[in-house]
């Protein structure tokens, strides 16, 4: 029998890993942000309920992300951050100027998820026009969150 021993020290080292992946993508560093995730993560887009999974996927994301999606975001303000056992959740407001020049905020939860070693992925929770223009092309590659793998 065993007493209330608090978190095991792998969540510990897995939420710093997931602090590194926050800052590597704040960086534009797309190889140091792959290199946080297991060998084939999963990416949750809710809720429309679309899945997109593998490296190759990642990948697609990323080079997405960081050529096309980073350059519109002008700021973020962070929320406010969570973790569980499960994972760390960062909510957000984000702030984008468009190529015609407009600005469009808006708000996002991000749960980059535990795997074994590193992260299994993330479940990102934004409005279907948000995940569109982060996701890019990707979003198309990402198949129904209720069909298995």
């Amino acid at each position: 029998m065993s007493g209330a021993a608090g978190p095991p020290a792998g969540r510990d080292r897995l939420v710093e890993l997931a602090r590194r992946h926050v800052e590597a993508e704040s960086l534009g560093d797309m190889e140091a942000t792959l290199a946080t995730l297991e060998d084939d993560p999963t990416y949750e887009l809710l809720p429309v309920g679309r899945r997109l999974r593998g490296r190759e996927a990642a990948q697609a994301y990323y080079r997405h992300f960081f050529s096309s999606f980073r350059p519109l975001a002008v700021s973020r303000e962070l929320r406010g951050e969570y973790v569980s056992e499960q994972g760390l959740a960062q909510e957000y407001v984000l702030h984008l100027r468009l190529p015609d020049g407009s600005t469009e905020s808006h708000p996002l939860v991000s749960v980059l998820t535990f795997g074994d070693s590193r992260l299994s992925g993330e479940r990102v929770y934004a409005s279907e026009r948000l995940l569109r223009l982060l996701f890019g092309p990707a979003f198309d590659m990402a198949g129904p969150a209720d069909q298995p793998g």
